[in-house]
């Protein structure tokens, strides 16, 4: 109302998982036609539904800063995430549709040649396994009040004493005592990154993009993809909540017979924006379903935790609810709106 517009950059540093949540739920709440993109740190609770959800909300793009791309650096600077769970947050990002985009960073003190080279071939699987779009590689810069530059020993750096300036003296000229020259990487990670966003120059090897002689990576093959699949099933928390994103279902109610045995069966049907969902479900299931559902909707949202959930399915149906939860009708819905947040 204030601006006219409808497309926004929130520009925090790194927005909150449950600030964008809740940001998401107020917009789809208030029937808001909007599109948004934010920075992010690539935490584990962008889960597979809370991406949905910012997907559903209007968000298109998040960037985030993968850094160093090397889990021994990325614990000195106290990232807080390693290059695995990055891989399988990012996943979830694309999964949902929201382009990613990584801040990458090299000639981090003590970053050594072998590690530049492993961090390249990290960048190298993440592309072709199109969990990140696009990305961009900053050299290190060091400044007078971040951790490095008030700890110089502690990384094996020497400040060397510049003339003050006359306003202010925020960058440092440094050496880095481990002797690395990370000039001789600035235009090969340059170059092989422009490839990679491009899709193209997956299968050259790493040493090709530089002038200098590299070594090999020692960076598994298929690391970032055992890294996406690895990232399994966790049982919902009790207290997490439930919410339906998509419209009330049409049912259908038909009769199977096999060897004499007639099984009451209903067809559940959503009109979603794309296509119609449909998914089969014994009679008693579709019913409990489709009256549970009309309570988790958006406005209802925080009424219904998984515990509630469970406990309406187990008195109803007496039956096992998990058995339930995890049949593959379900899932297409989990995959289509019913969301665990």
């Amino acid at each position: 109302q204030q601006t006219g517009h409808n497309g926004f950059h929130f520009v925090d540093e790194a927005a909150p998982p449950a600030l964008l949540k809740a940001l998401a739920l107020e917009i789809l709440n208030r029937n808001l036609n909007v599109v948004w993109w934010t920075n992010v740190r690539f935490e584990k609770s962008f889960t597979a539904d809370v991406c949905y959800l910012l997907k559903a909300a209007g968000c298109i793009a998040v960037s985030g800063g993968l850094e160093v791309a090397s889990d021994r650096l990325l614990g000195i600077i106290n990232k807080g995430v390693s290059v695995s769970k990055v891989a399988s947050v990012t996943h979830n990002f694309t999964e949902a549709g929201i382009m990613v985009h990584a801040y990458l960073m090299y000639g981090f003190p003590t970053q050594t040649v072998q590690e530049t080279i492993d961090s390249l071939e990290m960048v190298r699987q993440l592309f072709e396994a199109n969990v990140i779009q696009s990305a961009y590689w900053h050299r290190f810069a060091l400044t007078t009040h971040s951790p490095v530059g008030r700890n110089a020993k502690k990384y094996s750096i020497l400040i060397q004493n510049e003339k003050p300036g006359t306003f202010a003296n925020n960058d440092l000229i440094f050496t880095d005592q481990t002797g690395v020259d990370h000039d001789i990487f600035s235009e090969g990670l340059r170059v092989s990154l422009y490839n990679f966003m491009h899709g193209v120059g997956f299968d050259i090897p790493l040493g090709k993009w530089f002038n200098t002689p590299m070594p090999e990576p020692t960076v598994v093959p298929d690391f970032i993809q055992n890294a996406i699949e690895t990232n399994g099933y966790e049982k919902p928390g009790p207290n997490t909540k439930i919410v339906w994103l998509g419209p009330e279902p049409r049912l259908r109610y038909f009769t199977k017979t096999k060897r004499n045995r007639v099984t009451e069966l209903a067809e559940l049907t959503f009109s979603l924006l794309k296509e119609d969902l449909s998914i089969v479900l014994r009679q008693n299931e579709a019913n409990w379903l489709a009256k549970t559902l009309s309570t988790l909707d958006i406005s209802h949202f925080g009424d219904t935790t998984f515990a509630n959930l469970e406990k309406s399915y187990n008195m109803e149906m007496n039956d096992d609810f998990f058995l339930f939860w995890n049949q593959p009708p379900i899932q297409k819905l989990r995959n289509n709106g019913l969301l665990v947040l």
